[in-house]
C-alpha cells in the first residue's frame, strides 16, 4: 500500500511515525524537490493511518536543503513537537555546506504552525576547527533537558544541551560514544526508564573495520546520557553496513528496524527482547563480531 506517492521533484524518504498526545498518528518525511529544496513535511491520521490529512509543510521560513533522518521527530511532556534538522544548503549560496548548521523546528499547536528554534549553529573542535555535524537526533531527560545527539567527525558522536525545550542550545561537544561517521539513535524504554543507544560502536574498533557501520550495538544509560553500560552487539557481520536506526518499543521487547548489509538497498527488522539488552538473557548476536 502506498501511503504517499513521489509528490516531490525528484523524491519522498526518511519517515517518520510519532503517535501524539492526542491520540493521532503524525507522520514526518522529507519532500525532495532538488538538490537545493528539500524540507520536512507533516501529515496527521486521526483513524490509525487509514487517511491520512493533506501535508504541512514545516519549514517555510528558508527554502533549502535541510536533513531530518528518519525516526527523528519527538513532542516533549509539554506538548510541544521538536524536529531536529540539519541545514546542508541555504537559499542564495553558491554550493552545498556537508558540515552542516543544527537547528530544530517546534510547533506548539500539535504541528499545525512552525517555527525555526533561536539557536542555529555550525560545530566546532577544541582548536577551532570547523567539525561537520549531521543528522541530530533529539531526546527528552527526565529532568526536563532536552539532549541533542549528533553524527559527527573526529570519532566520536557530539551532543548538545537546550533547558527550554529546544529553542536555544548549547555548543556541540564530543562524546564518550565512539562511532564512525555514522547516526545513532536513542530513545527511551517505558518499562525500565532508562535510555537505550543503538550505534555503531567503534570503541577498540580493530583498523580493518575504521570508518565501517560496523558492529550494531546496544547500550543503556541510566543516569540520562552521562555514562552507558550493558553494551552489547546485535549485529557485527564485518561486511555489514548498519544504520538509520528507528527504535519501537513493545512491551518486553523492542523492535529495531535499519539499513543492513547492502547500503540503503536493504533494510531489517529486528525483535530484542529488553532483558537481552541489559544482559539478562544468552547472547543472540546475529552475526558474530570476529566471527567471519
Amino acid at each position: 500500500r502506498v501511503i504517499v506517492p513521489n509528490e516531490g521533484g525528484m523524491n519522498v524518504m526518511s519517515v517518520s511515525l510519532l503517535r501524539l498526545r492526542s491520540g493521532e498518528i503524525a507522520l514526518f518525511y522529507l519532500l525532495k524537490n532538488s538538490e537545493r529544496d528539500c524540507r520536512p513535511v507533516m501529515r496527521v491520521s486521526k483513524d490509525e493511518g487509514e487517511i491520512w490529512g493533506e501535508p504541512v509543510t514545516c519549514v517555510t521560513d528558508e527554502v533549502g536543503y535541510y536533513v531530518l533522518n528518519n525516526d527523528r521527530a519527538i513532542q516533549l511532556k509539554s506538548g510541544r513537537l521538536v524536529l531536529p534538522l540539519c541545514l546542508h544548503w541555504p537559499a542564495g549560496q553558491a554550493k552545498a555546506d556537508w558540515q552542516g548548521t543544527l537547528m530544530c523546528y517546534l510547533s506548539d499547536d500539535n504541528g499545525k504552525t512552525w517555527r525555526r528554534g533561536k539557536t542555529a549553529q555550525k560545530t566546532f573542535d577544541a582548536a577551532g576547527r570547523r567539525a561537520t555535524t549531521q543528522e541530530p537526533g533529539v531526546v527528552e531527560l527526565k529532568d526536563g533537558r532536552v539532549m541533542m545527539f549528533i553524527r559527527a567527525s573526529g570519532g566520536c558522536q557530539y551532543l548538545a544541551w537546550s533547558s527550554d525545550g529546544g529553542d536555544t542550545w548549547s555548543a556541540p561537544v564530543p562524546s564518550e560514544i565512539k562511532s564512525p561517521v555514522s547516526p545513532a539513535s536513542i530513545k527511551r524504554l517505558p518499562s525500565t526508564g532508562d535510555l537505550l543507544l543503538v550505534w555503531n560502536n567503534h570503541d577498540n574498533i580493530p583498523d580493518s573495520l575504521k570508518n565501517k557501520r560496523v558492529p550494531l550495538s546496544t547500550a543503556i544509560s541510566k543516569d540520562d546520557g552521562k555514562t552507558w553500560q550493558c553494551v552489547k552487539v546485535l549485529e557485527g557481520n564485518p561486511k555489514g553496513w548498519y544504520c538509520y536506526i528507528a527504535i519501537h518499543p513493545v512491551g518486553d521487547s523492542v523492535l529495531l528496524g535499519y539499513c543492513a548489509m547492502s547500503g540503503l538497498a536493504h533494510s531489517r527488522v529486528t525483535r530484542v527482547p529488553v532483558a537481552w539488552i541489559y544482559g539478562e538473557q544468552p547472547d543472540i548476536c546475529l552475526q558474530g563480531f570476529f566471527n567471519d
